[in-house]
C-alpha cells in the first residue's frame, strides 16, 4: 500500500534519532516536506541526508520543546517557508528508569529525584502541550490537520521502575482524547500511538537497560531475555520501521475517520 504525502508539510519533534528519524525518512520517501525539529544539532545532518536522497529540500529547525519561545519560533520559521503545517508528530521524549524508593541506596542514582522528575515532565508532557498548541493555532486557520502523539504502552499499564515516565505518557492518552474532542470541529484529527519494547534507540540504550534491570532485581541479560520469552506474546521486540509505518498510515487520508484514540503497537504486551 503506497501512501503519498505530496504537498504535505510534516513537523516532527525529536527527529534527529530513533523513531523520529525513521519517521522523517519514511515521510520524505512518501514525498512530504519534512521539518526536523530537535534540540540536537544532529538534525542538520538528518535534513541534509534526506534532502540528498529524495532530491528535495527538508528543513532542520533547532527546537527545545520545553520552551514556549523556542517552539513558537520554530513554528513561525516553518510557516514563513511553507505557509502551513499539515501534520505534527509529537515524538520528542526523555526517559530515566528510576525507582520511587531504593532501599539499598536511598537517594542514590537509581532513585527518582526532583530534577529528573521535572525533566521528564517538561519534555514528555509540557513539550507535547506547547507544540500542539502552537501548531493547532495554524491548523485551525486552514481547518485541516493531523496531530500524532507518541505515548507508550506503559502509560496505560504502568511499569516497575518507570513510574514517572509512565505517568508522563499516561497524560498523552488524556491529551489525545480531549484534544480530539476540541479540535474535531476544525477537521483536525488527534491520534496516539503506544509503542512497547523496541529495538535499541536513543531511549533504550545501555544506561537505560542497566537502570531498569537494577530496579527489577535482575541482570541486563535476564531483562533482555524477558522481553521475548515472557512479556511479549510475539516473542520479539518491535522494529522502529513498524512504528513509522503506523504513524504514516494514521497521518494519511486512509485513516480519515480515526481520532481520539491511542493504538498500541507492542506485540501484544499490554494485558490490561
Amino acid at each position: 500500500m503506497h501512501i503519498s504525502f505530496k504537498d504535505k508539510v510534516v513537523f516532527i519533534t525529536g527527529a534527529a534519532s530513533g523513531i523520529g528519524r525513521e519517521t522523517a525518512k519514511a515521510f520524505a520517501e512518501s514525498h512530504a516536506s519534512v521539518v526536523i525539529a530537535d534540540i540536537s544539532d544532529a538534525g542538520h545532518e538528518v535534513a541534509k541526508i534526506l534532502s540528498k536522497q529524495e532530491s528535495a529540500e527538508h528543513l532542520f529547525v533547532k527546537t527545545d520543546v520545553t520552551s514556549r519561545q523556542s517552539v513558537e519560533e520554530a513554528v513561525k520559521t516553518v510557516i514563513e517557508k511553507h505557509g502551513k503545517i499539515d501534520i505534527l508528530i509529537n515524538n520528542a521524549g526523555i526517559h530515566y528508569p528510576l525507582l520511587l524508593v531504593d532501599p539499598e541506596q536511598p537517594k542514590g542514582k537509581y532513585e527518582l529525584d526532583e530534577k529528573r522528575f521535572d525533566m521528564m515532565t517538561a519534555v514528555n508532557q509540557k513539550g507535547v502541550f506547547l507544540c500542539s498548541q502552537a501548531v493547532a493555532r495554524e491548523m485551525i486557520k486552514r481547518k485541516s490537520g493531523v496531530i500524532i502523539n507518541v505515548t507508550s504502552e506503559c502509560g496505560l499499564e504502568g511499569s516497575e521502575g518507570q513510574s514517572c515516565y509512565a505517568g508522563t505518557k499516561a497524560a498523552l492518552y488524556a491529551f489525545t482524547r480531549s484534544w480530539a474532542k476540541e479540535l474535531g470541529k476544525y477537521n483536525i484529527r488527534v491520534v496516539g500511538i503506544a509503542p512497547g519494547i523496541l529495538e535499541p534507540t536513543a531511549l533504550r540504550n545501555n544506561a537505560y537497560e542497566d537502570a531498569l534491570a537494577y530496579g527489577r532485581g535482575m541482570t541486563v541479560d535476564e531483562l533482555r531475555r524477558s522481553y521475548e520469552n515472557i512479556s511479549v506474546p510475539l516473542k520479539r521486540v518491535g522494529k522502529i520501521a513498524e512504528v513509522s509505518d503506523l504513524i504514516l498510515y494514521l497521518s494519511s487520508e486512509k485513516a480519515s475517520y480515526i481520532t481520539g484514540t491511542t493504538i498500541n503497537i507492542s506485540g501484544g504486551k499490554t494485558r490490561s
